[in-house]
C-alpha cells in the first residue's frame, strides 16, 4: 500500500536579519583564523535598527578591527544606504569580547585522556571536545548533492532570489527574503513539489501583483524547477501578505545561530541543538556536525544505503566521542551492524583529527553562513568530499 507524506523546508537570503548576524560572526572568525589558525572563538552577533552588537569569548593573539569587518559584511550584503533600511557605513557598533573561560580552555588543552593516561598519550588524544552535546549528520540519494529535496530546492530558490537582485535583473528587490518548499513523498521517495512560497523584500514603488509576482515566477522559480521537477506544477505563493517593504534588521532583530534548521537539513533529519556560526572548530557543535555529514555522505556515495543519519555525542574535555550511532532507516544495502562498526574506523571523530582531516583551521566559514552548511560542493567545503566512498564500499563488499 502506498504511504504518502509531505515535508517542508525553508531557506532565507543573506539579507535576512538572522543570516546577517551569522555572516558577521563567521567573517570575524575568518579574520581571526587568518592571523591565528589555533585561535579559540565564540562570537555572537545581534543586529537591530541602526545597531550591531558583537559579543563573545576569544582565546587568540590576533588583533582585528571588528567594526571594519562588520561594516564590510553589511555593505557586501547590500545594506549600504538608508534607502535599504540599514546603512552599514553609519550604523552603531558595540563590541564586547572577553577572554575564553580558563575552565573551558583547560579541557581543550589537556583532555581527560591525557590527564588519566599512565603512559605516553597519542597526540590526537590531547585535545578534548570544547563542549558536551549531540551532533547529527545526514545524507540521502534524493539529489545529486545527496541532500533532501525540500531544503535543496529552498536554498536554490533563495540563492536565485539574491542573484537576480545583485545582477539587476529585478532591480526593485532588496536584500531580505525567504523561500519555502513543500514536497509530496510516496513510499519514502519524493513524488512532486506541491507548494512553493517566495517572500521578497522590495521597494515601495513596485506593483506586487502585476510586476513582482509574475517576474519572481519567471526569473526565480521557473529556472529552479529543472529536470524531473519541471513538470510538477506546484501551487506558487509570492509575497502572500501583499507587500514586503520593511525588512532586514529594521523589521526584525537578527541573532547568530537562530536558523539551525535552515543551516542543516530542513527538518528532514534530527538536530542536536548546537548552532555553528562564530564558533572555531574546537567547538564540536560545528566541527563534529561537519564530520557527521562527511561520514553520512560517504555512506550514501558508496551506495550502502538510500538514507543515512550519523549521531555523535561528546563530553567536554574528552577527546573520543562517548557515543556513535549510524541509522539507515531500513534502506541499507549491507548488514547494518557491520556498517555501524565500520564507520568509526573510517572517520576519526576526535576533535583534533576532525580539524586535521577536514582542514578546518582556515578562514573558510563566511561562505557557510548563508544558504546552508551542507550540500555545497564548493572550494573549502571539505566535509562534502566523497573521497572515502570507494574504500567504504570495498570494506563492506
Amino acid at each position: 500500500m502506498s504511504r504518502a507524506q509531505t515535508y517542508t523546508s525553508e531557506s532565507v537570503t543573506e539579507g535576512h536579519p538572522d543570516k546577517v548576524a551569522d555572516q558577521i560572526s563567521d567573517a570575524l572568525l575568518d579574520e581571526i583564523l587568518r592571523i591565528d589558525p589555533a585561535a579559540r572563538c565564540a562570537c555572537e552577533t545581534l543586529v537591530t535598527t541602526g545597531l550591531v552588537v558583537v559579543a563573545g569569548e576569544l582565546g587568540t593573539t590576533a588583533r582585528i578591527d571588528v567594526p571594519d569587518v562588520v561594516r564590510a559584511v553589511l555593505r557586501d550584503i547590500g545594506y549600504d544606504s538608508a534607502r535599504q533600511g540599514f546603512d552599514g557605513n553609519s550604523c552603531g557598533i558595540i563590541v564586547t569580547l572577553d577572554r575564553q573561560s580558563p575552565d573551558i580552555a583547560r579541557g581543550l588543552d589537556s583532555s581527560w585522556e591525557s590527564r588519566t593516561a599512565r603512559g605516553d598519550i597519542v597526540p590526537l588524544d590531547r585535545q578534548g571536545a570544547g563542549d558536551q552535546g549531540m551532533m547529527v549528520g545526514y545524507a540521502c540519494d534524493e539529489t545529486p548533492e545527496l541532500m533532501p529535496l525540500p531544503i535543496s530546492l529552498a536554498h536554490r530558490l533563495a540563492r536565485r532570489l539574491s542573484e537576480v537582485r545583485r545582477t539587476g535583473v529585478l532591480p526593485y528587490l532588496r536584500p531580505d527574503g525567504k523561500t519555502q518548499v513543500t514536497v509530496d513523498y510516496e513510499n519514502g521517495r519524493p513524488a512532486r513539489v506541491s507548494t512553493i512560497v517566495v517572500s521578497a523584500q522590495h521597494t515601495p514603488d513596485v506593483d506586487v501583483e502585476r510586476v513582482l509576482a509574475p517576474e519572481i515566477r519567471a526569473q526565480v522559480i521557473e529556472p529552479c524547477l529543472t529536470g524531473e521537477r519541471a513538470e510538477d506544477r506546484p501551487v506558487v505563493l509570492v509575497n502572500p501578505t501583499g507587500r514586503f517593504e520593511s525588512g532586514g534588521p529594521v523589521a526584525d532583530v537578527g541573532l547568530t545561530g537562530r536558523k539551525v534548521i535552515v543551516d542543516t537539513y530542513g527538518s528532514m533529519a534530527r538536530h542536536g541543538g548546537g548552532a555553528f556560526s562564530g564558533k572555531d572548530p574546537s567547538k564540536v557543535d560545528r566541527s563534529a556536525a561537519y564530520a557527521a555529514r562527511w561520514a553520512a555522505k560517504n555512506v550514501i556515495a558508496a551506495g550502502l544505503a538510500e538514507r543515512c543519519e550519523v549521531h555523535l555525542s561528546y563530553a567536554i574535555g574528552v577527546a573520543r566521542p562517548v557515543g556513535v550511532h549510524v541509522e539507515t532507516f531500513g534502506t541499507d544495502r549491507v548488514d547494518p551492524v557491520r556498517l555501524a562498526k565500520v564507520v568509526p574506523d573510517f572517520f576519526d571523530l576526535r576533535p583534533a583529527a576532525i580539524v586535521r582531516d577536514l582542514r578546518l583551521n582556515r578562514p573558510v566559514f563566511r561562505a557557510t553562513a548563508a544558504y546552508g552548511h551542507f550540500g555545497r560542493e564548493e572550494p573549502g567545503f571539505t566535509w562534502e568530499e566523497r573521497s572515502r566512498a570507494a574504500e567504504l564500499a570495498a570494506a563492506l563488499a
